[in-house]
């Protein structure tokens, strides 16, 4: 493991939602499975109760009723309907620039995901990033996913990283707060969230894509503090 240096800044991503826009697969799949239950999920239920959420959590609040060994085949079920939507994908606008603009400068890199790792692996794939990323933190195998701090400050501790100069990238409201929980500047990324409710959870700045020049602008002031 690295060994802790507090000059070094690293670079954190979230994935659905951020490097790729994977939400609609998301939504789609747990519509499949959720309808026998007599569950009926549309977008604004998903965006405000499913999106950036551990499935222990979502099933927690959706499946409560059920063994556990049902719910768990729920989401397998759900799991593998997603994957199998997602064969080829494009990245957020700009992701492969930042990433190149990353790997340039030597900056660690890290994904930090409440996804199942079969699904990150495959959706890093489907967009041609998964040899830029190749640390995956998978919040469901700690001991405590987003909203928890633990899953950033697990990547921080992998990758021998400052929070202090460090910048994480998230969709989420939940993904947001584990973010700033853990030292980080965020930025919000609004492909599910408007920006005036990222910048509310804490981001310090809100943006369409990666082709934002504040984004930038963010690293540089962060590698300069």
């Amino acid at each position: 493991m690295p060994a802790f240096r507090p000059e070094t800044q690293a670079l954190l991503f979230d994935l659905d939602g951020t490097l790729i826009d994977s939400d609609p697969d998301h939504l789609v799949a747990f519509q499949e499975v959720f309808a026998p239950y007599g569950i009926a999920l549309d977008h604004a239920l998903y965006t405000s109760h499913i999106m950036g959420a551990s499935n222990a959590m979502i099933g927690e609040r959706f499946l409560a009723h059920l063994p556990a060994d049902e719910r768990a085949a729920v989401f397998e079920a759900k799991e593998a309907a997603f994957r199998e939507r997602l064969r080829v994908a494009t990245p957020t606008l700009g992701a492969p620039e930042l990433l190149a603009y990353a790997g340039a400068r030597g900056l660690p890199l890290a994904v930090v995901t409440n996804a199942p790792r079969a699904n990150a692996e495959k959706a890093l794939a489907a967009i041609g990033l998964a040899e830029l990323l190749p640390i995956l933190v998978i919040g469901g195998e700690l001991a405590r996913p987003k909203p928890d701090p633990l899953p950033y400050l697990t990547a921080l501790e992998l990758v021998g990283a400052s929070a202090e100069k460090t910048v994480a990238f998230e969709d989420s409201l939940s993904g947001v707060q584990a973010a700033v929980a853990a030292g980080l500047a965020v930025v919000g990324v609004t492909t599910g969230l408007p920006a005036d409710r990222l910048i509310e959870a804490g981001a310090v700045l809100a943006a369409e894509d990666f082709r934002d020049p504040r984004i930038y602008e963010l690293i540089a002031a962060k590698a300069a503090s």
